[in-house]
């Protein structure tokens, strides 16, 4: 089995980067102005440290939202392979979807998705 071409395009696309950077480089504009090394978002100069410490909540909701929009694009290549899947299909969409509403449920019941300072206690 011959490599060599495999070695030559990695060696190309290797030299391509390298010039690439490299006439960015040298063509690219240079600032020295005092700002230029400050961070700022939409043009706005911030305020205050960027290492604020976040509420575990924005992570959880941030997960919710993976593991939702995750199973999203499960139902939706089951629905755009329906028909051939038959009624087998339709059951192990409705029990995924089941097991997914179970799992919402729980997490409700437990205050996971409570973004006020009282907390819920369930028996």
């Amino acid at each position: 089995m011959t490599l060599w071409a495999l070695g030559i395009y990695f060696v190309v696309v290797l030299l391509l980067v390298i010039g690439m950077l490299l006439v960015s480089y040298l063509l690219g504009q240079q600032h020295d102005e005092e700002g230029t090394g400050s961070p700022y978002e939409s043009g706005i100069v911030s305020a205050g440290s960027a290492h604020v410490r976040l509420s575990a909540k924005f992570y959880l909701v941030a997960m919710f939202f993976v593991v939702f929009d995750l199973e999203a694009a499960f139902i939706f290549a089951w629905a755009v392979a329906g028909r051939e899947l038959g009624w087998s299909g339709y059951w192990e969409i409705l029990i995924f979807t089941g097991v997914l509403m179970a799992a919402l449920i729980y997490l409700w019941r437990l205050g996971a998705l409570d973004w006020g300072t009282i907390r819920r206690h369930t028996q």
